[in-house]
């Protein structure tokens, strides 16, 4: 008979404790996208389909969640775009107050949301630039520059120059050498930095807040709305947020094991 050890059982247990706490909060949001709420929906009144059937019923929740989206893909473009160009300058270049450009890059990094927040806001209203979906686009660029910077660099600085060396011993100019062989070579971090980008960007409640105006998004929404009880409607529309990027990574890993055994048959 197995006697009961202690050390072993501790790691599982705290393990599922953990996963238990991280899980039941996304759970709750799923199970009452189905309740058949009325004025609020803090209790639970009943199993119904309608709210996936009509997730724009309640009212702005749509248009909260499409200007998310908006705003999200802008910004994400536009950091990863500029994120990547800086990325670039600073590891292949030598320049003046590159090592300075370099760690004032980390600051919207380390500086509170709060503070972020505030001062965005204030340089807006001293330059008389009036809130709304641009002001959260702008703000959400500068935040999300620094992340696009250090996923990318990190990347720029692991690959290996005498690649790019061969292209152009083979007479390939500097922009096809970029286009053919630099860019797909930092495509997984590129792709890496633009998806954490977006998910920054469409979480963001304080500096989205300072920086709004009357303009809403999903969290400004679902922060207004917490009071009453978060819409049925919203919480539909965040399980489908959820579910999209779970089938999201679960493809990414699939392709990443099947890529990884027909190399391993090679």
């Amino acid at each position: 008979m197995k006697s009961f050890s202690l050390g072993k059982a501790f790691v599982p247990v705290v393990s599922a404790i953990t996963l238990i706490f991280l899980l039941t909060p996304i759970v709750h949001v799923i199970v009452f996208s189905f309740n058949d709420s009325r004025r609020s929906n803090i209790l639970w009144r009943g199993f119904t389909l309608d709210n996936w059937m009509n997730p724009c019923g309640a009212p702005q929740v749509c248009t909260a969640f499409s200007n998310s989206i908006l705003v999200g893909i802008v910004a994400t473009v536009a950091a990863t775009i500029l994120g990547t160009l800086i990325a670039l300058a600073l590891v292949r270049y030598r320049f003046k107050f590159r090592s300075t450009i370099s760690l004032l890059l980390f600051t919207p990094m380390a500086t509170p949301e709060v503070v972020l927040g505030a001062g965005l806001a204030s340089q807006f209203l001293l330059a008389g630039v009036e809130k709304g979906i641009g002001t959260i686009i702008l703000a959400h660029t500068m935040f999300c520059i620094s992340y696009v910077v250090v996923a990318v660099k990190a990347r720029v600085a692991s690959l290996n120059p005498a690649i790019e060396e061969a292209g152009r011993d083979l007479y390939a100019s500097p922009g096809q050498v970029f286009w053919r062989i630099t860019l797909p070579m930092l495509t997984p971090g590129i792709i890496g930095a633009a998806l954490l980008s977006f998910a920054l960007s469409f979480d963001d409640f304080i500096i989205t807040n300072f920086n709004s105006g009357t303009a809403t998004t999903f969290p400004k929404f679902i922060y207004v709305s917490a009071l009453k009880g978060v819409p049925a409607q919203a919480n539909v529309l965040a399980s489908i947020v959820f579910v999209g990027a779970l089938v999201l990574v679960v493809v990414v890993q699939v392709l990443n094991i099947n890529k990884q055994k027909r190399l391993a048959r090679q």
